[in-house]
């Protein structure tokens, strides 16, 4: 990928992706299949409508071949951008326009291949795009040089004079700010040119997860045979049962044990490739180079990290007190993701549907009416299936279409959550793509995730005060508690995680599948109380970093955290106040790329580099875990009774 900051950030949220190759000739049979399949899944009603991208197949070949044409128009701007005011802003248009197309290509064979990756016609398709993306990049790789050399006093008169240039006042600012760490226009052909090489080993690991490890079979205490899938691991690692918990963990983290020194070797070839990068620019750190991209300081890094560490009594306060609501005296690694409040409902796609509209009630009626429109059109593959990709996300790159979301929801609490974070992200894509113009639409990450975990707080704080009965209200407040320490706790713990991984290889040392398991392990053990008696982790389970794919797009995951500190502020603003923090709230969203992620969030009064936004975190969970304990005292025949009996081996 392209290191210019008009690559966005949905992509890179996601682009750690594979493509499955085969011959010209399997090609043209399978894309006949698949055409008649996409025509079929269009007409499911939970099954996301590709034609909105392009009618067909060939009209795809069409946009291809035309984009792909498009890049000599910008090749012939290298060497002109300092001609005058007039010509760079039609270099920038002519840019613009194919960087559109472009995202609109890539997001359909993305999208497509996703819904099954053994069909080798659609990694085909993907593969082109993503090697016609990476064109691009080289072709593009004159532009920040220019712009440098051209000077800000000279851009800045331009700007102010020249209105063809106001959408592209960020970028060229942006340009600017990130000189000293640009190269020579040879340079950066040569860097954009490696882009394409340099992602194998992250292509290599997703084909290899998703498509061919033999994922065990296990048969679980009530006798059901399950294929342990990342999407079915997910589902029965929560299960009542305590040894068929074990048996998952087991099972599903023995498979990963079998590939660990080759999944050693893809994670230490992105590390790698992420070393050399930042080193040709010349910055300290793999981790300096990601956080310049949004200008993000050192100290917020620095600072999540420090005051989870500080404050990870409060994380085993509340795995005791599920052990406790579990009944479970000894509890091990396996023991985490059960609810310690059994709920027979269920949450069907509709169901989920009309609890995330009446939760975002909050954000006001343009809000609310926005998402109630786009609730009424097919743009989510909504179920599990053989060979699709596990997980969820959500693709807003086609500016000019709308977004889509892959789920696989399995009608279980999780997946009403995981509906309500992705709904978050395309209802970001939406509001940014309406307000902005396409140069200044695409939002960084670190702004993406609070949309999506700002919705995941306003389900919250619904089903919590819609709450039946007692027990109904004590399994919101668990499953809230879950929901922190996965997405506060477990986030931090990746971050310190990768954060030493990659200075092993930056201080010349090697990763083995061993060494990255030990890494591992200590960092969870001490996460999870293990010397304190808090909770046992098992040394087979420490291969856990090979089932984590964020790890392959570089310093990632640290923003599920701060996003999350950044949302429970934002909505507790919205909650407490009126229309002016919900408007703060929603300029967020509406602003896109236009600004620096950081400065903006300072301006709606959230410092991300102080540690006050952290430990308001700490007293949410705290104050969850106080009402829990004064219900259990008020009800005292609220423990449920299988909760008690889960220590059971049966």
């Amino acid at each position: 990928m392209p290191s210019h900051p008009i690559v966005t950030a949905t992509l890179l949220a996601i682009a750690f992706a594979a493509a499955l190759n085969t011959s010209s000739a399997d090609a043209t049979s399978a894309d006949a299949k698949a055409a008649n399949a996409t025509a079929a899944r269009t007409a499911d009603a939970e099954t996301w409508n590709l034609g909105d991208l392009y009618p067909d197949l060939g009209a795809w070949e069409t946009a291809f071949g035309a984009t792909r044409q498009q890049l000599a128009g910008i090749g012939a701007c290298r060497g002109r951008l300092a001609e005058g005011a007039a010509v760079l802003a039609d270099c920038l248009n002519r840019i613009h326009t194919t960087y559109r197309e472009l995202l609109r290509l890539f997001s359909y064979t993305y999208l497509d291949r996703d819904t099954d990756l053994r069909n080798a016609a659609a990694g085909e398709r993907f593969s082109r795009a993503q090697t016609l993306y990476s064109q691009y990049g080289e072709t593009l790789s004159f532009l920040d040089p220019e712009l440098i050399a051209i000077g800000a006093t000279t851009l800045e008169a331009w700007l102010a004079a020249t209105p063809a240039l106001a959408d592209y006042d960020f970028l060229i600012r942006n340009t600017l700010r990130k000189g000293a760490h640009t190269l020579s226009p040879r340079e950066e052909q040569i860097l954009a040119a490696a882009a394409d090489p340099l992602s194998a080993v992250s292509n290599t690991y997703t084909v290899l997860t998703n498509a061919e490890i033999a994922w065990p079979t296990i048969t679980l205490s009530d006798g059901k045979t399950v294929a342990l899938r990342a999407s079915e691991y997910t589902r029965y690692r929560a299960g009542p049962n305590r040894a068929d918990r074990k048996a998952v963990f087991d099972a599903f983290f023995g498979a990963y044990g079998q590939y660990s020194e080759t999944l050693a070797s893809t994670l230490s070839g992105q590390i790698k490739a992420s070393a050399f990068t930042a080193r040709m620019r010349g910055f300290d750190s793999s981790l300096a180079q990601a956080l310049d991209v949004d200008a993000i300081p050192p100290a917020v890094y620095e600072t999540l990290v420090r005051e989870v560490n500080a404050n990870l009594g409060t994380l085993h306060r509340y795995l005791r007190l599920h052990a406790r609501m579990l009944g479970i005296a000894d509890p091990h690694y396996y023991d985490l993701y059960p609810s310690p409040v059994p709920q027979q409902r269920t949450y069907p796609i509709a169901d989920a549907r009309e609890l995330v509209r009446a939760a975002v009630t909050p954000l006001g009626p343009e809000y609310g009416q926005r998402l109630t429109e786009a609730l009424n059109h097919n743009w989510m593959h909504v179920r599990p299936a053989e060979g699709k990709r596990s997980g969820a996300y959500m693709m807003g790159s086609a500016y000019d279409v709308h977004p889509y979301l892959l789920l696989n929801h399995n009608d279980d609490f999780e997946s009403l959550t995981t509906f309500a974070h992705e709904w978050g992200h395309a209802m970001h894509s939406l509001l940014a793509n309406t307000t902005q113009p396409f140069p200044k639409a695409e939002y960084p990450t670190f702004i993406a995730e609070i949309a999506s975990i700002a919705n995941e707080v306003l389900l919250y704080n619904h089903l919590s005060a819609t709450a039946k009965t007692p027990r109904e209200e004590l399994f919101y407040l668990f499953q809230e508690l879950q929901g922190l320490r996965g997405t506060f706790f477990r986030q931090a713990q990746f971050a310190e995680f990768e954060l030493a991984s990659h200075r092993e290889i930056e201080q010349g040392g090697a990763l083995s599948g061993e060494k990255l398991s030990r890494l591992y392990g200590d960092i969870l053990k001490r996460y999870l109380g293990h010397a304190e008696g808090v909770m046992s982790v098992d040394a087979a389970y420490a291969v856990e970093w090979a089932y984590v794919p964020h790890f392959y797009t570089e310093f990632y995951v640290y923003q599920y955290a701060t996003s999350l500190a950044a949302a429970y502020a934002l909505m507790e603003k919205v909650q407490n106040g009126g229309a002016a923090e919900r408007e703060a709230y929603l300029s967020i969203l509406k602003a896109g790329g236009s600004e620096h992620p950081y400065a903006l969030l300072q301006r709606a009064g959230i410092d991300m580099a102080q540690p006050e936004v952290y430990r308001a975190v700490i007293r949410r969970c705290n104050a969850l875990m106080d009402r829990i304990e004064t219900l259990l005292t008020e009800h005292p025949g609220i423990v449920p009774v299988t909760a008690v009996s889960a220590d059971r081996k049966d």
